[in-house]
């Protein structure tokens, strides 16, 4: 099969492609330069699946009504560092970038914050708010829970979602953010192998008939991913489901299935006032420590690298700044389409 022909999209027009087009979709100003941002910014960093890529997903379900434009969180309970807000079906990043915020000025009062967010939509890449927090030094750790995509240890047919889960820790002007799906490979990434008539690097879930396969599609058909850690992340996947719908007072994963869409779902915000803390002042020179050991790691291939989380990242994001964004000609072409 031939590979798909490549484009390359200056940020800047990317960004300005797409706030016209949400504009054009009802957002208000502000919400729609967030989207056009995230799903930019998403895309320079090389997260392709949960940038450009998943963009007409967006706007679809903007016309659906599965996503509200001008909806905006609202509170419905507060006690000391913990909120719960009820995002109202709002704009995923939108939401997300609030609760962030949020949460760190809770933490800023009491050291953590922890905002629980229900009845929100797909936050797009978790990792963005891990950026947002830890550029502004703080620690991070959020999840959001999902439609059920990923079976339990043991079984054939899907009842866990893949429920990413967001790290992050300042480190210098940047940071350290680990971002990961509770299945071997997110969907969005096996949606883009797909699209590049390419196989996954290791095996990423089951076929139809129970082998264990590297090839996407048959992935995608069958529902069957796999779980990092075989029943350890399936275990993972379950207690953050859990901890997600009854911290938000929001809906679990077998409530979002019943949905018409992975809508509504429940996102947890937890940010931590690094500056707060006796150690503060060695902080910085604790994870130099830890990433200098880190590299002392021997590769297995002889010009091999080993990376630390968001490492590559960097590389990734200095690279398409510089001369441009590689984009799926069909899908630059799908997006440009809305206008």
């Amino acid at each position: 099969m031939s590979t798909p022909k490549l484009l390359t999209i200056p940020a800047d027009k990317m960004h300005k492609t797409l706030k016209r087009i949400l504009l054009q979709h009802q957002f208000p100003k502000k919400r729609a330069e967030e989207c056009a941002m995230t799903f930019t910014q998403n895309s320079v960093d090389g997260i392709y699946t949960h940038g450009i890529n998943r963009f007409p997903r967006f706007i679809q379900y903007v016309r659906n009504g599965y996503v509200i434009p001008d909806a905006k969180p609202t509170i419905v309970h507060r006690f000391g560092g913990i909120e719960q807000w009820n995002g109202n079906l709002g704009a995923g990043p939108s939401n997300a970038i609030f609760a962030t915020e949020r949460a760190m000025k809770l933490a800023q009062k009491h050291g953590i914050g922890c905002v629980a967010l229900a009845n929100t939509n797909h936050w797009m890449r978790g990792g963005a708010y891990g950026w947002q927090a830890a550029k502004a030094g703080f620690a991070f750790i959020g999840w959001t829970n999902t439609t059920a995509n990923m079976p339990a240890w043991g079984a054939t047919n899907p009842k866990l979602g893949n429920n990413p889960l967001v790290f992050a820790a300042p480190y210098g002007d940047e940071a350290i953010v680990l971002d990961m799906a509770m299945s071997q490979y997110s969907f969005g990434a096996m949606e883009l192998a797909v699209m590049k008539n390419e196989k996954l690097s290791v095996v990423g879930g089951y076929d139809k008939d129970g082998n264990l396969t590297d090839e996407p599609d048959k992935i995608l058909e069958s529902w069957r991913s796999l779980p990092v850690g075989f029943w350890k992340g399936a275990g993972l996947s379950f207690l953050l489901d859990v901890l997600a719908a009854t911290l938000a007072n929001g809906l679990a994963t077998h409530e979002i299935t019943q949905k018409p869409a992975e809508m509504a779902s429940s996102q947890i915000f937890i940010a931590l006032d690094l500056s707060k803390l006796s150690n503060f002042s060695s902080i910085s020179s604790t994870i130099d420590a830890i990433i200098e050991d880190y590299k002392t790691s021997v590769p297995i291939k002889e010009q091999g690298h080993v990376s630390y989380p968001s490492e590559r990242v960097l590389a990734t994001r200095l690279k398409n700044s510089q001369q441009g964004i590689p984009v799926l000609e069909n899908v630059w072409k799908e997006v440009t389409g809305f206008l």
